[in-house]
């Protein structure tokens, strides 16, 4: 999925940036965005029986809803329609070959064209809560052990699942870690797997085991996960300690260290973009050790 500015620069006559309220236009997108969500809902012969929350920046809505006295839950996704060709606007519901593991699994799909191409999906609901309102834990979080474990089983499931999906290329992967570190880093991958590629906090499920958010699943280095997961958990350090011990044999691997600096320069290049700044320090901590 390209990354891009949820409001292009105004810019004036001499080309410098002019200063622009959006708070309005942000107010009328959310508001277009929950409309989109109630014609959906229409659509399938849905009620929308809960409170509806909004994602990361705004390009999708979710909410709770009830047909026939079932519990489900309701996702619709909007996008300009040049990106929509990729493999993350299919994600979740591609995702259904993962029958056995603890997920939605998608029971629905329509799509409309209405200024942008918008994406619903209906699907079963996940029991409990994400263990973050954040995808950057800042809290400390007590797990259990059986969780951790089913956890790694997930993860090592999705590995060994082959997919012509891509979540991240070679390409891709020298980009970014060449932003970041130049050529102090060798950014050859060596090793691949399926991976679900957005692995943090927001995304599990508690006190029992759920993994949400398929859109980027695909192949990409291996380890992906696990390092995903240590560098959204930096900021708590003892679950940042708990993530090492359940993925060491995976982190400590030069695949592994390799993951970690890729993950780390998607999360600086964040950012620089104004996202999450307390986690900077934490992030250079971490690429010194490796």
């Amino acid at each position: 999925m390209s990354e891009q500015l949820d409001h292009p620069p105004v810019l004036d006559a001499d080309g410098g940036t002019l200063r622009v309220d959006l708070s309005e236009a942000d107010a009328r997108f959310r508001q277009w965005m929950h409309e989109n969500l109630g014609h959906a809902a229409v659509h399938f012969g849905l009620t929308v029986a809960g409170q509806a929350r909004l994602g990361w920046l705004d390009r999708s809505i979710s909410a709770p809803v009830q047909a026939a006295g079932r519990w489900l839950w309701l996702r619709v996704v909007s996008e300009d329609k040049q990106w929509t060709g990729g493999d993350f606007w299919t994600g979740n519901l591609d995702a259904n070959v993962f029958a056995t593991l603890p997920k939605p699994q998608v029971l629905d799909v329509y799509e409309w064209e209405e200024w942008r191409q918008q994406r619903a999906e209906v699907m079963t609901l996940a029991p409990g809560s994400p263990c973050s309102p954040t995808d950057i834990l800042r809290h400390a979080i007590d797990l259990p052990d059986e969780w951790w474990a089913e956890l790694r089983t997930a993860i090592e499931v999705v590995a060994a699942t082959q997919t012509d999906r891509v979540h991240a290329d070679q390409a891709l992967i020298t980009g970014r870690i060449q932003q970041h570190f130049g050529n102090s880093v060798n950014p050859v991958v060596r090793q691949w797997e399926t991976v679900h590629g957005d692995l943090h906090w927001a995304n599990l499920m508690g006190p029992d085991f759920m993994l949400l958010d398929w859109e980027l699943w695909g192949r990409g280095p291996a380890g992906t996960d696990a390092a995903t997961l240590l560098c959204h958990s930096l900021l708590v350090p003892e679950t940042a300690e708990r993530v090492r011990d359940a993925f060491g044999g995976v982190l400590d691997t030069d695949a592994g260290q390799l993951a970690q600096l890729y993950v780390a320069s998607r999360l600086l290049h964040r950012v620089q973009k104004g996202d999450h700044p307390d986690l900077a320090g934490p992030l250079r901590k971490l690429v010194e050790t490796l």
